[in-house]
């Protein structure tokens, strides 16, 4: 079984696939310009669902290291569960980041299209792999840091953009798309688990 749609499996890395619809209209000033204010119950949420854990909040994350290590098996309520709360906390961000002003789903897909390849009960993964994952990611986290700086100035300018234009600009759209999709790879690698696959290293999907 796959959580991957038919035509993302031909992606470049199909095992975490995050494209969010572009805003092609006029956006909500007021929400846009009250959005820390107005994100503060859901934030509550996300923090709730990960009891403040860092740096994955609410994801399976230990257990699924300890059960591949020691029995080759991946829960697939685990799964499920990651799966989920990766779309969630998606949704939350691309809401942060101005890139919908619609309230997040709980449940609705709304903008934001993110899939993960189910790597099934008894995966074909490394077993002593999961150990040093978080690791091996460490250069993968130097670039993020870099360009996560430039995502929030993205996204400052971007709102901006929409109080006088209504609009968010495209290529800072993409960009900080292209950023949470590299994040989105890089936590389905080090800590979600699902792949022995390195994440590149690039914004494009």
């Amino acid at each position: 079984m796959s959580a991957v749609p038919a035509d993302a499996l031909s992606a470049p890395y199909p095992a975490a696939t995050l494209a969010i619809d572009y805003p092609d209209r006029q956006l909500d000033r007021l929400s846009t310009a009250l959005r820390l204010l107005w994100a503060i119950p859901v934030i509550v949420l996300v923090a709730t669902l990960g009891n403040g854990s860092v740096p994955i909040a609410g994801y399976v994350a230990l257990p699924t290291l300890l059960m591949l290590v020691f029995r080759g098996r991946y829960p697939g309520w685990w799964f499920a569960w990651n799966l989920a709360m990766s779309r969630f906390a998606m949704r939350v961000c691309a809401y942060l980041c101005l890139m919908d002003d619609r309230y997040p789903s709980t449940e609705d897909e709304q903008s934001v299209h993110l899939a993960l390849i189910d790597p099934g009960r008894e995966p074909d993964l490394s077993r002593g792999l999961p150990l040093v994952k978080w690791l091996l990611a460490v250069p993968h986290y130097l670039a993020l840091f870099v360009l996560s700086i430039g995502a929030v100035f993205a996204v400052l300018a971007a709102w901006v953009a929409i109080l006088i234009t209504g609009r968010y600009p495209r290529p800072l759209f993409a960009y900080v798309e292209g950023v949470l999709r590299w994040q989105l790879r890089v936590s389905a690698y080090a800590f979600l688990l699902i792949t022995d696959d390195y994440p590149p290293f690039r914004l494009a999907p």
